[in-house]
């Protein structure tokens, strides 16, 4: 007897809409409803701009990763503002939060301990004041994912908004990095680049937003309790989204989509559903990139901006006639699956032909390579050399990249290591491979991070924090288990327990691929990347297990009630005490080193020495680590006529950054100039021993030495003025 025909869609996305009054069959056809009583937004639809908004404001203020010179006005509002709106979440959750266990906690504790490393790893570190700024966001980090644990816990029903925002957002910011090329000179006059990168300013960055917001895509056009309009839009979205991946000419925000998209395609059962999505998607992507990668002045790099300017305009017009066609597509794709029914066979024997073909694809890649001149183990062999090889050189703006092998990821890694040995234990501060890695490679290549976390975390930390890391991947892998629910039977979840699964595997694989891709490059740094992915994995952490009863909150917090609380729960009241001091601290601390910068700024600025040094004396109490303002004040001095008081400021420098070959060398040029020659020998001396690299740094201490040299044996006669750099032989 042939089995019932059931929708494309599956009768399991109808989900949430059925489990909260009033809000009708997640099923019904727009003619079942009343003309009388039109539809109203749902709070989830209200909730998810307003998160996209605050997450493409967070993405567009911050920009780049954090500096590790000096800081920027975008990355420490935006910190702060993380921060502040982080804590204030977890205060309101002590508050209102209702009893019963704590999901997730363990997993905030082993987060804050990583983040107290951090922190402490100042203390030591070779570059202070970069630690200083990456601890700043490392706290905001922090703040963020403890907030979603804590919303989870509290209202566990609004994963939707989380979810759907998440999409909105990636899906705005791809968008707007295709809109730079198509109005280069009116968006990005600075730009030179083919590949794209707005609005990060790197590739990687962008190219990783688009991989991570497809699963988010797939499931808004998967799940049918939204209706047609919502699946339809998730077409547009998609070709957006393998576009911007595709020009991004990203291999390791490739790797992430690929995961993914594998990722949802294996664990949700809303296949065909899926797939048909993501081709009509792929079919608009292959256009907007084929049009790109087929214009020189659209995908070269330092190409004349009138050229970039007209180019892109007809490439605008192609991207928008395209995202018509697909969304046209994709509306009436929605319609006709909602309409068809496929019996559970076809579906069955549907997904077994797409793991056949699958398969049918890795066996004819592996049988190229067995027939290939190196034969089978020898292409195998090749690759892996080619991939592990610390001196491989690949093209940094061709599209043809994506099928190389071989990066510069492998040279990183092993300075990396060595750096790690030699600091074993607690590492060199967080940010300090950039200055430790210059005495262990002769690699010209300007570089501040190792591109990976885990090495990343084994220079800066060392083994402390890789165990704290592996603690809390452990941890939160646990927790993040029990809202997926793999082990529980679809006819035990209901309609509403399997469309929130299906949500919570999207969450997922947003966070692993960013872990995979995370691997291979610094993204990380990034906050308005990383926040987001924070934000889904707090969620994951703090939701529970997805059959638990939902514990139900306090109510309203009206004034009256949060006192009967806090005055009924005294730990609590001592808690948001202590999180508002602690939060009040924080920021100040977040904000020191944007304000040094600023006086900074203004000191150079200014018109008289005697205005510049009262505001760089400012610059340097407001952020006592950095090297900058001492350097300034030592130009100030000299300005001044006080030798004393320049070189004094130099010193502190060196003081300040020992393991740092700039103090040392820009000392041993004072003293050089200044007749010191005695003393300037073992500076210079010093500064080729902390930096083997070909920079300008090290030029300039084999001049010194050279020239200390001949003047202490009387082959060269000693500089008879003050000069403030020393230009090298």
């Amino acid at each position: 007897m042939p089995r019932q025909g059931v929708p494309i869609a599956s009768p399991a996305v109808s989900s949430v809409a059925t489990a909260s009054p009033g809000a009708g069959s997640a099923g019904s056809s727009a003619g079942d409803r009343s003309p009388a009583t039109p539809r109203r937004p749902s709070p989830d639809v209200l909730l998810a701009l307003l998160i996209a908004a605050a997450l493409v404001a967070l993405a567009m203020i911050s920009g780049g990763g954090v500096d590790d010179l000096l800081a920027t006005a975008g990355n420490t509002w935006s910190e702060i503002a993380v921060t502040v709106l982080g804590a204030a979440a977890v205060g309101v959750v002590l508050i209102i939060g209702p009893p019963g266990r704590r999901w997730g906690l363990v997993t905030v504790g082993l987060m804050a301990a990583l983040t107290v490393l951090e922190g402490l790893s100042i203390a030591w570190s070779y570059l202070p004041s970069s630690s200083w700024l990456a601890a700043g966001q490392a706290v905001a980090y922090l703040a963020a994912f403890a907030a979603a644990v804590g919303v989870a816990r509290v209202a566990p029903s609004r994963w939707p908004a989380l979810l759907g925002g998440f999409a909105i957002a990636m899906t705005a910011l791809c968008g707007w990095s295709l809109l730079v090329k198509v109005f280069p000179a009116t968006l990005a006059s600075g730009n030179l680049a083919g590949r794209l990168q707005a609005p990060f300013g790197y590739w990687n960055a962008i190219g990783l937003c688009a991989a991570l917001g497809l699963p988010a895509c797939l499931w808004a056009g998967a799940r049918r309790d939204r209706g047609r309009a919502l699946a339809g839009l998730a077409a547009p979205a998609l070709c957006l989204l393998l576009a911007v991946d595709v020009l991004s000419y990203s291999r390791s925000a490739d790797a992430a989509g690929v995961v993914a998209l594998a990722l949802w395609l294996i664990f949700v059962p809303l296949r065909l559903r899926s797939i048909v999505m993501l081709a009509i998607g792929a079919a608009g992507a292959a256009v907007i990139s084929a049009w790109m990668l087929t214009h020189a002045a659209l995908k070269h790099d330092n190409v004349a901006l009138a050229a970039q300017d007209h180019a892109g305009h007809t490439f605008g017009i192609v991207i928008v006639i395209v995202l018509v066609l697909v969304t046209v597509c994709g509306l009436l794709a929605a319609r006709a699956m909602d309409r068809v029914s496929v019996s559970e066979t076809v579906r069955r024997r549907t997904g077994w032909t797409l793991v056949a073909l699958l398969v049918a694809g890795a066996l004819a890649a592996i049988g190229a390579a067995a027939a290939s001149a190196r034969g089978l183990t020898g292409e195998i062999s090749h690759l892996w050399t080619e991939l592990t090889a610390t001196n491989a050189h690949v093209s940094a703006s061709a599209a043809g990249r994506v099928f190389q092998f071989g990066s510069s990821r492998p040279a990183y890694w092993h300075q990396a290591i060595h750096v790690g040995e030699h600091a074993l234990f607690k590492g060199v501060g967080l940010l300090g491979f950039g200055d430790a890695r210059l005495r262990y490679t002769t690699d010209p290549s300007m570089v501040s991070e190792a591109h990976g976390y885990v090495f990343e975390i084994f220079a800066d930390v060392g083994l402390l924090g890789v165990v704290i890391t592996f603690a809390l991947l452990v941890s939160w892998l646990v927790a993040a288990a029990r809202p997926l629910a793999f082990r529980v039977r679809t006819t035990s979840l209901g309609p509403a327990g399997c469309a929130e699964r299906e949500g919570m595997v999207a969450l997922a694989a947003i966070v692993v691929a960013f872990g995979v891709q995370s691997t291979l490059d610094w993204t990380w740094f990034f906050s308005g990347v990383t926040v987001p992915v924070l934000l889904c994995a707090g969620w994951l952490a703090g939701r529970g297990p997805l059959l638990a009863p939902i514990p139900v909150p306090a109510g309203q917090p009206s004034r009256a009630r949060v006192l009967d609380r806090l005055a009924a729960r005294p730990a609590a009241a001592g808690a948001v005490v202590l999180l508002v001091a602690a939060t009040a601290l924080i920021a100040w601390m977040q904000w020191r080193p944007l304000h040094s910068a600023q006086q900074l700024n203004r000191s150079e600025s200014a018109s008289s020495t005697a205005q510049a040094y009262p505001l760089a004396t400012s610059a340097t109490s407001a952020d006592p680590l950095s090297i900058a303002p001492r350097t300034w004040l030592c130009t100030l001095d000299m300005d001044l006529g006080n030798v004393a008081g320049a070189r004094a400021e130099l010193a502190k420098a060196r003081q300040l950054q020992p393991q740092n070959p700039v103090t040392w060398m820009n000392l041993g040029v004072f003293d050089f100039h200044h007749g010191r020659i005695a003393q300037a020998l073992p500076e210079f001396t010093r500064a080729l021993a902390l930096d083997h690299t070909p920079d300008q740094t090290r030029a300039t201490a084999i001049s010194g030495v050279s020239q200390s040299r001949a003047i202490l044996a009387g082959k060269q006669r000693a500089p008879m003025h003050a000069s403030y750099c020393l230009p090298p032989s």
